[in-house]
């Protein structure tokens, strides 16, 4: 077996892999071998993979980790068959758990106020920089549709801002009163160059980019003394977090996100949790984690 793991490496490695990646793949077949122990892995079923699958997903293997464990299996087995070596591949039906969905990073409802209270400054960068985060936190807006926005998107007289989504789908939100206010006191501030229409703008009059608004904004945190990274998406994160924990209205919030689907909308809840969780935990007498004996509540 050793030799016919050799010789797949190598085949891979006149492919281009990388050192990192063969070495990954060897691992993963070598693996697999001892899991099948006495019987060769060349010779393995279905039912043995999904067997050495669920073994190693007992032993607490991530769904990303799994995922690229069969991977290597799957790629090893279509080449026993381009080769001769099994009419089959006993990976190819096989699927992987589902990995685990990342919760999105949100700031709380205090920290998002003290960052963007803390913007302030006499250049007229420091306006647009705070009318840009007072947007994204009253519109939930991605970076992408950020960037996009142009003068003609903000209807001051009924305070709604027209957004372009993912797809070229348009919808309409409502403008907080402070992001009005900081708004206005951008227009007073913004020159643009001949023509443009972007609504928001670099030094020389032109539309700002995405990246420039990343870095404006990490040096605000870092300069108002945030205690995490932030970027422009946990704004958008807090603002549906911060929605949801007030209003409970799932259906709003998929609306004012532009979600298409509502189970994009839905990890918001799990975050509602959360909140509501750390609120039962500090509040609830019943909730308290019990002291030593002689301490609190008798043991």
């Amino acid at each position: 077996m050793e030799e016919l793991i050799r010789r797949f490496i190598d085949h891979l490695a006149v492919a281009g892999r990388s050192p990192h990646t063969l070495a990954a793949y060897q691992a993963d077949i070598e693996l697999l071998q001892k899991m099948m122990q006495a019987k060769p892995a060349r010779e393995a079923s279905p039912t043995d993979l999904r067997k050495a699958l669920a073994k190693l997903h007992a032993q607490g293997l991530s769904g990303r980790s799994l995922a690229r464990r069969l991977s290597s299996w799957r790629q090893f087995y279509h080449w026993l068959q381009l080769n001769g070596g099994r009419e089959d591949n006993p990976a190819a039906g096989l699927r992987a758990p589902k990995r685990e969905k990342l919760l999105p990073k949100a700031l709380p409802v205090d920290g998002a106020a003290a960052l963007l209270n803390r913007i302030e400054g006499d250049d007229g960068l420091d306006a647009r920089d705070r009318a840009i985060f007072e947007l994204v936190y009253s519109c939930g807006l991605r970076l992408s549709e950020t960037v996009a926005l142009n003068l003609d998107d903000v209807d001051f007289s009924d305070q709604l801002l027209r957004i372009r989504g993912k797809g070229g789908k348009e919808r309409l939100a409502p403008i907080g009163a402070e992001a009005m206010v900081r708004l206005r006191a951008w227009l007073g501030e913004r020159s643009a160059a001949e023509e443009e229409p972007a609504l928001f703008l670099g030094r020389h009059g032109r539309r700002l980019g995405g990246r420039q608004i990343e870095k404006r904004l990490r040096d605000w945190a870092i300069k108002t003394g945030a205690s995490q990274h932030v970027h422009p998406h946990m704004l958008r994160h807090s603002f549906a977090s911060h929605l949801l924990q007030s209003s409970g209205d799932l259906r709003a919030v998929q609306e004012l996100l532009g979600h298409a689907n509502l189970s994009s909308t839905q990890i918001y809840t799990a975050l509602d949790f959360q909140h509501l969780a750390k609120a039962y935990d500090g509040a609830h007498p019943r909730a308290r984690k019990r002291g030593k004996p002689g301490e609190g509540e008798p043991s």
